[in-house]
This record gives C-alpha cells, sequence and structure tokens, in this order.
C-alpha cells in the first residue's frame, strides 16, 4: 500500500484557541495536498513550558471533537501530537490517534519523563506529568501504528516492542531542544527506524523565537532502511512523505534482523 503521510511543524501561540485553529488550518491543508495519515507535533497547542501545564487544561474534549469532525470530513488518519490531559487528578501528556470514520481509536500516554540538566536548560516533566504504563498500537487502513512521544524515542528497548508487535510506522510527537536536537535527534530517529525495520514519522514544534525554550525543529520521516523520506528545517512548515508498506518487507528481506535475534543472549549474568 502507498500513501503520502504529512508532518505539521507548527509553531503554536500562548492562546490555545488560536494554536487549535491553526492546526485545523495544517491539518485541512495538508489533507487538501493528498495526505492521508497527517501528525502533529508534542503539545501542539502551546509552546513547550512546563510552568504553564496546568492552565492550558480542560480544552482537549473539544479539540479532540474537532480533530474529529475533519478526519471524517477529509477521510484521513490525525495523529493529534499530545495534550496535557487530566484523570483522577493527575496530568498526563498524551496523543490520540483518529481514524477516517471519525474514531479515537488509541490513546497513549508518555511513559518516560524528561528530567535533564543541561548548561542553561533545567526540566523535570515528572514534577507535573503522571508516567504513562505501556504501548499503544492501532490498526487502521494504513497499517499498523504505533505511537511514543518525544524522550520515548532515547530508550530502545522500548521501540523494539513495537517492531515485535507487528508495527508499520510508529508516530514520535516531540519537542526536542537544540542542544540535545542538534545533538541525537536525526541520529535517533534513524537508528530506531533502521534497527526496527519500519516507517518513523517524528513531528516536532518549529523554533519559536519568542519563548524560552528553543524547540529544534528538523520534523522527519524515515524508512525501514533509515532513508531520510522528508525533513523541515527550524520553523514553521508541512513536510510530505510518500509510505509505501511494501519497504518493510523488501527491506527485512534483505536484513532479517527481528529473526536474527539471540535473546537467548540478552540477560545480565549475576553472581549469587
Amino acid at each position: 500500500m502507498r500513501f503520502k503521510a504529512a508532518l505539521c511543524q507548527m509553531e503554536p501561540s500562548l492562546d490555545t484557541d488560536q494554536s487549535m485553529n491553526h492546526a485545523s488550518e495544517m491539518v485541512t491543508e495538508a489533507a487538501e495536498s493528498g495526505a492521508k495519515l497527517i501528525c502533529l507535533p508534542e503539545m501542539f497547542y502551546h509552546p513547550y513550558s512546563l510552568d504553564k501545564i496546568k492552565s492550558i487544561q480542560g480544552k482537549e474534549n473539544r479539540y479532540l471533537e474537532t480533530f474529529v469532525r475533519i478526519a471524517r470530513q477529509k477521510t484521513i488518519c490525525i495523529s493529534t501530537g499530545s495534550m496535557v490531559v487530566e484523570r483522577n487528578g493527575m496530568l498526563y501528556n498524551m496523543s490520540h490517534l483518529i481514524t477516517p470514520d471519525g474514531s479515537i481509536a488509541g490513546e497513549y500516554s508518555k511513559c518516560h519523563l524528561y528530567d535533564a540538566r543541561l548548561a542553561g536548560l533545567q526540566v523535570s516533566e515528572s514534577m507535573v506529568f503522571t508516567k504513562g504504563n505501556g504501548i499503544t498500537i492501532v490498526n487502521t487502513q494504513f497499517g499498523k501504528i504505533g505511537i511514543m512521544i518525544c524522550y520515548d524515542i532515547r530508550f530502545p528497548e522500548f521501540s523494539r516492542l513495537y517492531a515485535l508487535e507487528g508495527v508499520d510506522i510508529l508516530l514520535i510527537p516531540s519537542v526536542f531542544n537544540i542542544i540535545t536536537g542538534s545533538a541525537h535527534w536525526e541520529t535517533m530517529v534513524r537508528s530506531r527506524a533502521i534497527e526496527n525495520q519500519f516507517f518513523v514519522l517524528a513531528t516536532s514544534q518549529g523554533r519559536i523565537p519568542s519563548t524560552p525554550y528553543a524547540a529544534y525543529g528538523h520534523s522527519m520521516a524515515c524508512d525501514p532502511w533509515g532513508t531520510i523520506l522528508c525533513e523541515a528545517q527550524e520553523r514553521e512548515t508541512i513536510v510530505y512523505a510518500d509510505i509505501d508498506l511494501s519497504c518493510i518487507e523488501q527491506t527485512r528481506k534483505k536484513l532479517s534482523l527481528l529473526s536474527h535475534r539471540r535473546t537467548d543472549l540478552y540477560h545480565l549474568e549475576r553472581s549469587t
């Protein structure tokens, strides 16, 4: 199966309603350009700012209803990137996947929370969010789709779970910063695609000069061979990738990585 995917590298405003309207415009533009799977970045509706998280929470159901309507009207699959969602008094960094019939077919909560101390940047997501507790896979007409969020990409064991469950496309909405992004982003996106032999679509926020957290941008799609199918630069744009699912089987015939795994060796020997 072949189809076009779109990565909407947004630069959201401080007004979440305004950002939502803009997201709808970008998704609509991508659909009218022929994209069938359209991806938004992590926290698509607000610049990444942990001290503002609680104040932006509360409109997520209304925003989901808008995406449901667009998905149904345009017969497209929409990855909502992520939003702040409250459940039982706890906040989650949550992504939703909406299918062309308007169903919210899957939701995923970020499992690895970004706590980092870098020169000039300290972040502690665990002070705000509760960890998710499992992978999310959705069977769609565009293949078997899995979802991770941003920092999750740094844990290869996690993406391997998706490969072992037969995922064709792994979506990774993100907001990497310019420090870690310039050092690691491309390497990790390509590595997750190469080692698992599936498609990786990693969609970031664009750089917003007026905000303290400098997003790296560079939304990127890679095929199972690790070829970069499309890549944005720093600022807001939509980039497109032609997805040919037959590439998965072709790549695995060349290198049968999953069947060559030595699971009998992958454990630590501990002396008593």
